[in-house]
């Protein structure tokens, strides 16, 4: 059992920058690989990038490398999207996911995930 909650989306300028934070609840956050996708209206949902239980391995989109940063706080049941150098184009609503395997991989396919929140929007302005 997981249940993700994020938080942090907003309005912000094109050049800023925003954290977002996803809340975990469940046994097994601490041993699971999470992720964050991104859907933008009339898109398909895109990956953004992932982490591993332990932080040791992160993986970001190609659209997003160099400006975007996920972390993660064991502790505090909680992974973060750092995101600077924000750009029009992403606008989206971002999703958390939780792999439901103890000590999983990253992954960049949504399929790999089994547990999702309820997203945050993100929309920056010119």
């Amino acid at each position: 059992q997981v249940q993700l909650v994020e938080s942090g989306g907003g309005l912000v300028q094109a050049g800023g920058s925003l954290r977002l934070s996803c809340a975990a609840s469940g046994r097994t956050f601490s041993g699971s690989a999470m992720g964050w996708f991104r859907q933008a209206p009339g898109k398909e949902r895109e990956f953004v990038a992932t982490i591993t239980w332990n932080s040791r391995n992160t993986n970001y989109g190609n659209s997003v490398i160099g400006r975007f940063t996920i972390s993660r706080d064991n502790g505090k049941n909680t992974v973060y999207l750092q995101m600077n150098s924000l750009k029009l184009e992403d606008t989206a609503v971002y999703y958390c996911a939780a792999r439901a395997g103890f000590f999983s991989s990253t992954s960049s396919s949504e399929g790999a995930y089994d547990y999702w929140g309820q997203g945050t929007q993100v929309t920056v302005s010119s």
